[in-house]
Protein backbone atom coordinates (compact mmCIF):
# COMPACT_ATOMS: atom_id res chain seq x y z
CA UNK A 1 0.00 0.00 0.00
CA UNK A 2 1.11 3.64 -0.79
CA UNK A 3 2.14 6.13 1.96
CA UNK A 4 -0.93 8.56 0.67
CA UNK A 5 -3.47 5.71 1.21
CA UNK A 6 -2.23 4.35 4.45
CA UNK A 7 -2.03 8.27 5.96
CA UNK A 8 -5.76 8.77 4.67
CA UNK A 9 -7.55 5.13 5.13
CA UNK A 10 -7.43 3.37 8.81
CA UNK A 11 -6.43 -0.20 8.96
CA UNK A 12 -8.83 -2.64 9.46
CA UNK A 13 -8.50 -3.95 13.26
CA UNK A 14 -7.47 -7.78 11.99
CA UNK A 15 -4.88 -6.19 10.46
CA UNK A 16 -3.65 -3.81 13.22
CA UNK A 17 -3.86 -7.10 15.30
CA UNK A 18 -1.42 -9.12 13.62
CA UNK A 19 1.07 -6.42 12.57
CA UNK A 20 1.11 -5.49 16.60
CA UNK A 21 1.50 -8.44 17.46
CA UNK A 22 4.65 -9.37 15.67
CA UNK A 23 6.64 -6.04 17.16
CA UNK A 24 6.59 -6.29 20.72
CA UNK A 25 9.47 -3.77 22.30
CA UNK A 26 12.26 -6.30 23.43
CA UNK A 27 12.88 -6.64 27.09
CA UNK A 28 16.33 -4.75 27.06
CA UNK A 29 14.71 -1.40 25.78
CA UNK A 30 12.19 -0.46 28.22
CA UNK A 31 11.72 2.87 26.57
CA UNK A 32 10.16 1.91 23.32
CA UNK A 33 7.42 0.96 25.48
CA UNK A 34 4.62 3.71 25.65
CA UNK A 35 4.51 4.73 29.31
CA UNK A 36 1.50 3.41 31.03
CA UNK A 37 -0.93 5.27 33.20
CA UNK A 38 -0.39 4.90 36.66
CA UNK A 39 -2.95 2.65 39.06
CA UNK A 40 -4.21 5.22 40.96
CA UNK A 41 -4.90 7.38 37.66
CA UNK A 42 -6.24 5.11 35.51
CA UNK A 43 -8.86 3.75 38.18
CA UNK A 44 -10.20 7.40 37.62
CA UNK A 45 -10.49 7.89 33.95
CA UNK A 46 -13.28 7.69 31.58
CA UNK A 47 -14.10 4.20 29.93
CA UNK A 48 -13.26 6.13 26.37
CA UNK A 49 -10.27 7.50 27.89
CA UNK A 50 -8.94 4.00 28.72
CA UNK A 51 -9.45 2.56 25.10
CA UNK A 52 -7.91 5.32 23.22
CA UNK A 53 -4.76 5.02 25.46
CA UNK A 54 -5.00 0.92 25.14
CA UNK A 55 -4.48 1.47 21.60
CA UNK A 56 -1.87 4.34 20.90
CA UNK A 57 -0.17 2.39 23.24
CA UNK A 58 -0.49 -0.75 21.08
CA UNK A 59 0.44 1.36 17.92
CA UNK A 60 2.96 3.57 18.97
CA UNK A 61 5.09 1.14 20.68
CA UNK A 62 4.38 -1.44 18.13
CA UNK A 63 5.15 1.12 15.07
CA UNK A 64 8.89 2.47 16.79
CA UNK A 65 9.80 -1.20 17.59
CA UNK A 66 9.17 -2.02 13.86
CA UNK A 67 11.48 0.20 12.85
CA UNK A 68 14.44 -0.07 15.33
CA UNK A 69 14.57 -3.62 14.32
CA UNK A 70 14.25 -2.57 10.72
CA UNK A 71 17.50 -0.86 10.76
CA UNK A 72 21.19 -1.72 11.95
CA UNK A 73 21.73 0.52 15.12
CA UNK A 74 25.46 0.75 14.03
CA UNK A 75 25.38 1.70 10.14
CA UNK A 76 22.00 3.95 10.09
CA UNK A 77 21.75 6.18 7.33
CA UNK A 78 20.90 10.02 8.36
CA UNK A 79 17.85 9.40 7.24
CA UNK A 80 16.69 6.18 9.51
CA UNK A 81 18.70 8.20 12.56
CA UNK A 82 15.89 11.14 11.50
CA UNK A 83 12.84 9.42 11.22
CA UNK A 84 13.48 7.05 13.95
CA UNK A 85 14.39 10.55 16.44
CA UNK A 86 11.28 11.69 14.77
CA UNK A 87 9.26 8.65 15.90
CA UNK A 88 10.58 8.87 19.33
CA UNK A 89 10.00 12.83 19.71
CA UNK A 90 6.50 12.06 18.52
CA UNK A 91 5.84 9.60 21.65
CA UNK A 92 6.91 12.48 23.63
CA UNK A 93 4.64 14.57 22.20
CA UNK A 94 1.46 12.17 22.32
CA UNK A 95 2.70 11.39 26.13
CA UNK A 96 2.32 15.09 26.87
CA UNK A 97 -1.02 14.96 25.00
CA UNK A 98 -2.17 12.09 26.54
CA UNK A 99 -1.49 13.83 30.10
CA UNK A 100 -3.32 17.09 28.95
CA UNK A 101 -6.51 15.09 27.99
CA UNK A 102 -6.17 13.39 31.34
CA UNK A 103 -5.51 16.84 33.34
CA UNK A 104 -9.56 17.72 33.46
CA UNK A 105 -10.23 14.10 35.47
CA UNK A 106 -7.89 15.30 38.02
CA UNK A 107 -8.19 17.29 41.18
CA UNK A 108 -7.24 21.09 40.08
CA UNK A 109 -4.44 20.92 42.70
CA UNK A 110 -3.00 17.80 41.43
CA UNK A 111 -2.83 19.33 37.73
CA UNK A 112 0.96 19.62 38.28
CA UNK A 113 1.27 16.21 37.50
CA UNK A 114 0.29 16.81 33.70
CA UNK A 115 3.00 19.45 33.03
CA UNK A 116 5.16 18.19 30.11
CA UNK A 117 8.44 18.48 32.64
CA UNK A 118 7.32 16.56 35.36
CA UNK A 119 9.10 13.72 36.13
CA UNK A 120 9.96 11.24 32.80
CA UNK A 121 9.83 7.65 33.18
CA UNK A 122 9.82 4.81 30.34
CA UNK A 123 7.15 3.24 32.33
CA UNK A 124 4.36 5.47 33.75
CA UNK A 125 3.36 8.01 32.29
CA UNK A 126 3.31 10.52 35.75
CA UNK A 127 6.64 9.00 36.74
CA UNK A 128 7.90 6.27 38.97
CA UNK A 129 6.88 7.99 42.07
CA UNK A 130 3.53 9.53 42.18
CA UNK A 131 2.14 8.81 46.02
CA UNK A 132 5.60 11.74 46.65
CA UNK A 133 4.59 14.13 43.86
CA UNK A 134 1.39 14.24 44.77
CA UNK A 135 2.10 14.93 48.49
CA UNK A 136 4.70 18.03 47.37
CA UNK A 137 1.92 19.39 45.36
CA UNK A 138 -0.72 18.53 48.32
CA UNK A 139 2.01 20.76 50.34
CA UNK A 140 2.60 22.98 48.29
CA UNK A 141 -1.34 23.89 47.74
CA UNK A 142 -1.44 24.25 51.56
CA UNK A 143 1.60 26.98 51.33
CA UNK A 144 -0.15 28.78 48.74
CA UNK A 145 -3.51 28.23 50.70
CA UNK A 146 -1.69 30.11 53.93
CA UNK A 147 -0.19 32.85 52.07
CA UNK A 148 -3.20 34.21 49.94
CA UNK A 149 -4.80 36.77 51.14
CA UNK A 150 -8.36 36.23 52.61
CA UNK A 151 -10.64 36.74 50.08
Amino acid sequence: ASINYLTTHQLQEQVISETTAKYQAPENCVSLNVPTINTPIWGNISPGIRAQELKILKLLTSGITAFARSVDGVDMMEEQQDALALFCNAQYEISCLRKSSIRPTLNPKFAGLCKASATPSPNLLFGDNLPKQVKDLDDEAKAVGMIKPPS
